[in-house]
């Protein structure tokens, strides 16, 4: 059951006065809304077991509604808007429950500042100082230092560290790429006829060599300048160029054909 309030030229429930206010019915600033809070005060003071919980919630958010309202036509700011751009869209229960809801969130905020005012209140702030007895030994922490000193180190707090450089200049970058070895392979494979893959390696010490070359061995197979084969198993790799007498020229001046080996 909704609290029925009375005032000039209305009677009924607090909530259809909202109503109306909000249908422009009824004008906020022709309510008087001390009245009414002073009729309910004086009913939850004297006549406490009349009210239920939900009416008591209620007219605490539908006053604070109205209260708002009317400051607001009172006093308008620089944001002052229409009731009706204010609230449009909304049903008055949806109203009701939103306020609710930020009750709600006012509350909780509110218990836990009781809760951090009473933890705080268990803490208990040192109000004496040193013993005599250490106040003579205690260290002066600033002894001996001079303005200049403090300005000195100050100014070293702003320079920016150097950053350590790694001498890098002894160390040697391999060169050897896929595509400068196939084209040394084109050259070289149409004279030698049937080789073997151990003799085009013979005299490179570092396995990055030795793989480079694989690769471009490899590489040529696929564009179809030279046939691999093994005569048993773990034997030597033969290569044998198969390719044209001018295909080591077309090699040479080939732009993109390994390109992909390359860096």
């Amino acid at each position: 059951m909704t609290y029925m309030v009375e005032v000039e030229g209305y009677q009924g429930t607090i909530a259809r006065l909202l109503q109306q206010i909000q249908g422009h019915e009824r004008d906020i600033l022709d309510v008087a809304i001390a009245p009414i809070i002073d009729v309910f005060v004086t009913t939850l003071i004297e006549h406490r077991e009349v009210l239920s919980l939900d009416q008591i919630s209620e007219f605490l958010l539908i006053a604070a509604i109205l209260i708002e309202m009317k400051s607001t036509r009172l006093l308008p700011g620089p944001d002052a808007v229409d009731d009706d751009e204010e609230l449009v869209g909304l049903e008055a229960r949806d109203l009701l429950l939103a306020r609710l809801l930020e009750c709600r969130a006012y509350a909780g905020a509110a218990d836990a500042f009781v809760v951090l005012a009473e933890l705080a209140a268990r803490s208990v702030p040192r109000e004496a100082g040193l013993e005599e007895d250490f106040v003579a030994i205690a260290p002066d922490l600033l002894a001996g230092v001079t303005a200049e000193q403090l300005a000195e180190a100050f100014r070293r707090t702003l320079i920016e560290p150097v950053q350590p450089l790694v001498d890098v200049s002894h160390m040697t970058v391999d060169m050897v790429t896929v595509a400068a070895t196939v084209i040394e392979l084109a050259e070289r494979l149409p004279t030698e006829g049937k080789t073997t893959f151990r003799s085009l390696v013979a005299g490179l010490t570092t396995r990055l060599d030795i793989i480079v070359r694989f690769l471009a061995v490899l590489e040529l197979c696929k564009l179809g300048r030279v046939s691999l084969g093994q005569g048993h198993s773990f034997g030597d790799l033969e290569v044998e160029w198969i390719g044209t007498a001018d295909d080591g020229e077309l090699l040479m001046t080939a732009e993109g054909v390994v390109d992909s080996y390359e860096g």
